[in-house]
C-alpha cells in the first residue's frame, strides 16, 4: 500500500503561483518486457516531483517473463526511486486494462487515495510541467473526469492525442480513405485538433498519457476486464461521457511518445503492419458494449463498403498509398463481425473489489 500522505501544494508549471489543494496524483505505469523505458519514463517523471508534491508511482509489470521484474525491483529500491515508487509484479499479463485497474485498486483503497489516477505509457517521457498542466485542468472543471496530453515524436512532431468516438459512418470513411467522401457526408473527423495550447473538449483522450478523476472511477467503474488490449481506454471514456464527464485533451501538457513499444503496432489501425487478433476482437467488443451488438456487426460491414470503394479506386489508379495494414479486411472479416456471447456481458472492475483476480477474457479466449 501507499504511504498516507497530507494536502500538497500544486506550483504552476511556470513556477509563479502555488496553491494549497487537497490533490494528490498516483501515476500507474505498466511495463510489459521494456524496462530500460520504464526507468526512462520514470526519470523524466522524477521532475514532476517539485511541482506535484506528494506524486507517488505504481510501477506493474504485467507478467513480462523476460526478467523485466526483477530488474525494475531492483531500480526501484535504489535511493532515487524508493521513496515514491512502490513495484507491483504481476504473474501473468492480463493486459493493459486489467494490469491498471491491480494498481488502481491498490490506490483507492490506501488510507489517503489520491485524487487522481495518471495513466502513463512506459515508453512516454513527460516533458517539465507536463503532469502539473493535467492537474490544473481537472482543478479548473469538476465536470471533467480525464485529462490528456499531447503525444510528440522525437522531432516534435504532433501525434493524434484526442479522439471522437468512432461510429458507423466513420467506420466507413476510414475503410474508403477518400477525402472527397469525407467532405461529401460532412462527419466530424476522428481527431480532434486544437489552437495552440488551448484546451478542448474531445470525447476521448489517449491512455499512453490521461488522467483520470477518482471520483469518476468510483462512480463508473474502472477498466472493462474483457478486453485483453486496445479500445479499454475508449471503451471507459464513453461510459464516463455517458455518466456526464467530461474529457479535456491539454495541448500544452507535452509527452515524448514511442508508439508500439511493447506491441509492435503503431498508431492503431493506419500501422504498415498486419495487426493482431485481439486488435479486431476488441474493436467488436467496444463496439458491441458501446452501441449494443448489432451496431458491431453495422460497424464491420460500413468498413468493409468503405474498404471496396477505396480498392475501386486503387484498380482505377485514382488510389493513394493504404494506411491500412496488411490483410485488414480478411482478419476483419474472421475476427470483427460475428459477436459473441461474451461480447454482450460486462467486465467493469470496480474500485473496491478484491484484487488479483484473473482477468475476465482468460475464461473466452
Amino acid at each position: 500500500m501507499l504511504e498516507p500522505t497530507g494536502p500538497s501544494t500544486i506550483k504552476s508549471p511556470d513556477g509563479t503561483a502555488t496553491r494549497t489543494t487537497a490533490s494528490r496524483v498516483t501515476v500507474v505505469i505498466v511495463n510489459y518486457r521494456t524496462p530500460d523505458l520504464s526507468l526512462a519514463c520514470l526519470a523524466a517523471l522524477a521532475g514532476e516531483r517539485e511541482a506535484v508534491p506528494g506524486l507517488r508511482v505504481i510501477l506493474v509489470d504485467g507478467g513480462s517473463g523476460d526478467g523485466s521484474a526483477a530488474r525494475l525491483a531492483a531500480a526501484v529500491a535504489e535511493p532515487a526511486l524508493v521513496d515514491w515508487v512502490s513495484f507491483l509484479p504481476l504473474p501473468l499479463n492480463g493486459g493493459f486494462g486489467w494490469a491498471n485497474n491491480q494498481a488502481i485498486r491498490r490506490a483507492l483503497a490506501d488510507a489517503a487515495p489520491p485524487a487522481y489516477i495518471h495513466l502513463l505509457n512506459p515508453d512516454a517521457e513527460v516533458e517539465p510541467g507536463a503532469l502539473a498542466r493535467l492537474v490544473a485542468a481537472l482543478d479548473a472543471r469538476p465536470d471533467a473526469g480525464s485529462a490528456g496530453s499531447l503525444l510528440i515524436d522525437h522531432d516534435g512532431r504532433r501525434l493524434g492525442s484526442a479522439f471522437r468516438f468512432p461510429t458507423i459512418a466513420r467506420e466507413f470513411l476510414r475503410g474508403a480513405g477518400t477525402p472527397l467522401l469525407d467532405r461529401l457526408l460532412r462527419v466530424a473527423p476522428i481527431n480532434v485538433e486544437a489552437q495552440g495550447d488551448d484546451i478542448v473538449e474531445a470525447d476521448w483522450v489517449t491512455g499512453a498519457s490521461a488522467l483520470l478523476r477518482a471520483e469518476a472511477l468510483r462512480a463508473c467503474g474502472l477498466f472493462d476486464e474483457g478486453f485483453f488490449l486496445y479500445f479499454e481506454e475508449v471503451e471507459l471514456m464513453h461510459r464516463l461521457h455517458a455518466a456526464g464527464w467530461r474529457a479535456l485533451f491539454v495541448p500544452a501538457s507535452r509527452v515524448r511518445h514511442i508508439g508500439g513499444a511493447a506491441t509492435g503496432v503503431v498508431d492503431g489501425a493506419s500501422a504498415q503492419r498486419k495487426l493482431p487478433d485481439y486488435w479486431f476482437r476488441s474493436r467488436r467488443r467496444f463496439f458491441a458494449r458501446a452501441y449494443g451488438p448489432g451496431w458491431a456487426r453495422l460497424s464491420g460491414l460500413a468498413w468493409l463498403a468503405g474498404f471496396g470503394i477505396w480498392r475501386l479506386r486503387e484498380i482505377a489508379g485514382l488510389g493513394r498509398d493504404s494506411a491500412h495494414a496488411p490483410g485488414e479486411w480478411r482478419d476483419l472479416i474472421r475476427n470483427g463481425l460475428g459477436v459473441v456471447g461474451f461480447d454482450r456481458e460486462a467486465a467493469i472492475g470496480r474500485w473496491d473489489e478484491p484484487v488479483d483476480r484473473p482477468p475476465a477474457w482468460k475464461d473466452h479466449s
